[in-house]
């Protein structure tokens, strides 16, 4: 598909299939991404406990350093995707070539930082001694590769922008399916080749991930899908890289409180005892499932608006907004009424034969699945605005959700009610239905029309030598 024909399917065409166009290909996309760690606990798991808690362990640090990396990634979408919609082909290279170039030398210091201290990060942890060796020798392959996982998730957020979503699907499948079969060849060896334990899972990656990389940078080069990048596009734009840099802090910001919510949750959830944490172990892998869809729409939706407001179409924005959230609602919800009906089939197939986690496990789903509705509504919305730049608010959103909200709350009806471990399954779907509530309030009072993130007549007044003409410039130039 051409790039002026992916504009008008997206800008002029029907709002639902543009939605479904979108959001498909990216569900598929979070599916095939999140079998990279199924693949990794499949053959570490081979390796006994100590490797599963090496790889456990270091999930965290992990997780937290591609936290800022998918911020980042959402300020390059969001920037391309509106300059997309201006039809600004200039600034959507220029803008691809600086972000790329931001998350190259951000991941660069964060890996450097996180190798060199990774050994006092596992003793501050109190690792055990028996897990300390893969844990270290793990997250130090880990961080050298974050150059790549940064810079493969820059690309797929770049071509998101602009509506590409076939392509990275076929790199990640195609990495994922490679990745299968490195990662026992590196964790137990063969022949002559040694075996490398859990560092060998992380050293997959890194070999998998830095082919991705290596192909989105042809991708980006060659010209052929929309954008095209050259050498003076990575020409360090230092105003345009702090722009970007804090206009996706707020993101990396919003994700990281995330992690560190569910955390605390854990923590809470701990002093039930073994079974409590198991049967919210099993049921938050159900919502990690529910996540998928959520997340898929809200990417598709921050697309759409963003291309729709760069292309100055407010009304089309809007009814993206309210469409997307509806179509989400009703997705999520018939999959919760789905998890509801079959709970303990659910549950059981994570631990087989475990009656009082199946029981306990079931309990919990049923009482969140009947709201998630309301998340798809909650994350929907979140699409919106940071599509208009409010990523503040979208932060905001989500320390509320999880802060002021979620754990107050399940701590409350878990330890001052009779409710008890209940009270901590119930706060779910109030901090989902209040938080979605919030976030209507919010787009219904219509502030975030007036956010703005690029101005397409100004961002064509770049510098003469750096090849890009200005309106006025040109204007002479036919007078």
């Amino acid at each position: 598909m051409s790039q002026n024909t992916r504009a008008a399917a997206l800008l002029e065409g029907p709002i639902l299939r543009s939605l479904l166009m979108l959001a498909i290909p990216i569900i598929i996309a979070n599916v095939l991404q999140s079998a990279y760690q199924l693949i990794d606990a499949f053959w570490v798991g081979r390796l006994g406990d100590a490797a599963i808690a090496a790889v456990s362990v270091s999930f965290p640090v992990i997780f937290l350093t591609i936290a800022i990396g998918s911020g980042l990634g959402i300020a390059g979408s969001i920037l391309v995707a509106q300059y997309f919609g201006a039809r600004n082909q200039e600034m959507v290279n220029h803008v691809a070539g600086q972000t790329m170039l931001m998350v190259l030398i951000t991941s660069a210091v964060m890996g450097l930082a996180g190798y060199l201290l990774t050994p006092a990060l596992l003793t501050l942890m109190g690792v055990e001694p028996d897990v300390y060796a893969g844990a270290k020798g793990f997250m130090h392959v880990a961080f050298m590769g974050l150059v790549f996982s940064f810079s493969f998730m820059m690309f797929q957020a770049i071509m998101r922008g602009i509506g590409e979503m076939r392509l990275p699907i076929m790199i990640v499948a195609g990495t994922v399916l490679l990745n299968f079969f490195l990662d026992p060849l590196f964790i137990f060896g063969w022949g002559s080749f040694p075996a490398m334990g859990v560092m060998g899972a992380a050293l997959a990656t890194l070999v998998t991930q830095s082919i991705a990389t290596c192909i989105g940078l042809l991708v980006l080069f060659g010209g052929k899908y929309g954008i095209h990048v050259s050498l003076k596009n990575f020409k360090p734009d230092f105003a345009f890289i702090k722009k970007a840099f804090f206009l996706g802090l707020p993101a990396s910001i919003e994700l990281s409180a995330r992690a560190f919510g569910l955390i605390i949750m854990t923590f809470l959830i701990a002093s039930f005892g073994t079974l409590a944490i198991a049967s919210y172990g099993v049921g938050s892998n159900m919502i990690q499932v529910a996540m998928i869809p959520a997340m898929g729409f809200s990417m598709a939706i921050s697309t759409l608006v963003g291309q729709n407001i760069g292309a100055g179409n407010l009304p089309r924005a809007e009814r993206i907004g309210r469409l997307g959230a509806l179509v989400s609602f009703c997705v999520l919800s018939v999959f919760g009424v789905i998890v509801f009906a079959f709970a303990p089939h659910f549950v059981a197939f994570f631990v087989p034969g475990e009656e009082e986690v199946i029981a306990t496990g079931a309990t919990f789903l049923r009482t969140v699945s009947l709201a998630w509705g309301l998340l798809g509504v909650q994350f929907a919305l979140s699409g919106v605005l940071r599509a208009s730049g409010n990523m503040l608010t979208t932060m905001m959103l989500t320390i509320i959700s999880q802060w002021m909200i979620l754990f107050p709350v399940a701590y409350i009806l878990s330890q001052n009610t009779s409710l008890g471990l209940e009270g901590v399954w119930w706060a779910f779907p109030i901090s989902y239905a209040l938080v979605s509530m919030i976030s209507i309030a919010i787009i219904a009072k219509g502030d975030w029309k007036n956010k703005k993130v690029i101005d397409p007549r100004a961002a064509l007044a770049k510098k003469v030598s750096d090849e890009i003409i200005t309106e006025e410039s040109y204007t002479g130039h036919q007078n």
